[in-house]
C-alpha cells in the first residue's frame, strides 16, 4: 500500500470514490457500513490540494482505495456545518488544552473502499494524515453523525480520538471528537 499527499492528477479518482460513499449517492445496501455527508466538487478538492495540502490517499496497485481530508478552519468555513463548529470550538477542551481556530484543524471525511475494509487501511490513512497535519497543528477536531455507527466505532476504537462534546445542528445529532496530534 502506498500512502501519499494527493496531487491534482488524483482528483477525478478521489471524486469517483467519494461519490460511491456520499450520503446523496450511496447505495442503500452500503449505507449501513458508513457514509460521508459533505458533497465535494473538483474545485473544492483543487483548493484543498493547492492551498491546504490536506488531502491524503492510500493506493493499492496504483488504484486509490482510501482518502482522508484535513484542513484549516478557514477552508472549511464555506460550509454552514463547519461555520457552526468554528463558533463553538471553545466549548470544549482536548486533554485540558483549549481548542481554538489557530491551534486546531478539522479532520475528515475519510473514506475507505469496501474492497479493502478490515485490512488496516483506515488506521494507516488516519495515522498518515495525523502525522502530516501534526507539522502544523497540535489538535485535531472532527465530528461524526450519530446515525453513522460504523464511523463512530472505527474512530473511537482504532484512533486516539475521544468524544469531547455532543451537539445538534440542522436537526442532526453529532459527536465532537478531538485528539492531540503528537505526544
Amino acid at each position: 500500500m502506498e500512502l501519499k499527499t494527493a496531487t491534482l492528477a488524483n482528483i477525478e479518482e478521489i471524486l469517483a470514490l467519494h461519490y460511491r460513499y456520499q450520503v446523496d449517492s450511496i447505495s442503500e445496501d452500503d449505507k449501513a457500513d458508513g457514509f460521508i455527508t459533505t458533497a465535494f466538487t473538483k474545485e473544492h478538492l483543487t483548493n484543498l490540494i493547492q492551498h491546504e495540502n490536506g488531502l491524503f490517499t492510500a493506493s493499492v496497485d496504483n488504484k486509490i482505495v482510501a482518502y482522508a481530508m484535513a484542513a484549516s478552519w478557514d477552508y472549511w468555513s464555506q460550509w454552514p456545518m463547519f461555520e457552526f463548529m468554528i463558533k463553538h470550538l471553545d466549548d470544549s477542551t482536548c486533554l485540558g488544552q483549549s481548542i481554538t481556530k489557530d491551534n486546531s484543524y478539522q479532520y475528515g471525511p475519510v473514506c475507505v473502499d469496501k474492497s479493502v475494509r478490515g485490512q488496516g487501511v483506515f488506521e494507516k490513512i488516519f495515522n498518515y494524515s495525523l502525522s502530516e497535519m501534526s507539522k502544523r497543528y497540535p489538535i485535531m477536531v472532527t465530528f461524526i453523525n450519530k446515525i453513522n455507527p460504523r464511523s463512530y466505532e472505527a474512530h473511537t476504537r482504532k484512533t486516539p480520538l475521544t468524544v469531547i462534546k455532543h451537539f445538534e445542528f440542522n436537526n442532526n445529532h453529532y459527536y465532537k471528537l478531538a485528539c492531540k496530534t503528537a505526544e
